[in-house]
């Protein structure tokens, strides 16, 4: 877990978010030091939309982040 028992969220973090998605995008992180990441950041939960190909991060004071992401074509 990345924490136990009662924990104060950090703030939301715009550039440490996205930070931390790029450097999970270029495969320099593994996936528990990306969620790390996000919560450094502020992040206290994501929400993925397939049919949109979004991922909105979300803060605890209502802040948000939306990423998207191309469609693929598969050969």
């Amino acid at each position: 877990p990345l924490v136990t028992g009662f924990a104060v969220a950090p703030s939301f973090d715009r550039d440490g978010l996205i930070a931390a998605l790029r450097a999970d995008q270029a495969g320099e992180t593994t996936f528990p030091e990306f969620v790390r990441g996000c919560w450094s950041a502020g992040i206290v939960w994501y929400d993925v939309d397939t049919a949109a190909r979004t991922c909105t991060y979300y803060g605890a004071g209502g802040e948000s982040y939306t990423e998207d992401y191309p469609s693929v074509v598969l050969p």
